[in-house]
């Protein structure tokens, strides 16, 4: 498949155009226009309405997407608000790497050719995010740790104040870490 005419404007213009297309004012007519202008200025060839067109199409597509997966983000922080901040963390995690793993597959099915920078940043991200999982995952652990030790340490103090011996107070200590 060849590549899109638009794809291949010059970055500053491709810029441009996307304010263009982005502006409610502007029709796609108006932006064809003024795009064309601005490349007869350059001596470079005119780009058609419909390449203008679909490339809209996809800029729309991509931002609908952007958005759903905003709402679909705020929605499940929302629901989890009250949650563990780890919960949250692992949700996130995981819908960030459906993201990468979906630019990655729309990258390799659209016009077959993936920028090495475009690659190297997406596998750069998706090293951070395992990294970030790593490291809420320890802290998780650590937190449900400390919290099992406070609950053993205040459970052993209870049961010595309700007159049990240190030792039966030691044993339940222990069954609460999971240590006997």
């Amino acid at each position: 498949m060849a590549k899109s005419s638009i794809k291949t404007l010059p970055p500053l213009l491709l810029e441009q155009l996307q304010d263009w297309l982005r502006d409610p004012r502007i029709t796609q007519i108006e932006a064809t226009e003024r795009l064309n202008e601005l490349l007869e200025e350059i001596g470079e060839p005119p780009r058609s309405k419909s390449a203008v067109n679909r490339y809209a199409v996809q800029m729309n597509e991509v931002g609908a997407r952007i958005q759903q997966s905003r709402e679909m983000a705020e929605m499940w922080v929302g629901r989890f608000g009250n949650a563990p901040q780890g919960k949250v963390g692992q949700l996130l995690n995981e819908v960030i790497r459906n993201l990468a793993f979906n630019t990655a597959i729309n990258l390799s099915d659209g016009d077959g050719i993936v920028e090495p920078k475009m690659l190297k940043e997406l596998a750069m991200a998706v090293e951070k995010l395992e990294n970030a999982a790593t490291i809420n995952e320890k802290r998780q652990r650590e937190i449900e740790k400390a919290i099992l030790a406070k609950a053993a340490k205040e459970t052993e103090k209870a049961i010595v104040e309700a007159g049990l011996s240190a030792d039966t107070a030691n044993e339940i200590k222990q069954k609460i870490l999971g240590i006997a």
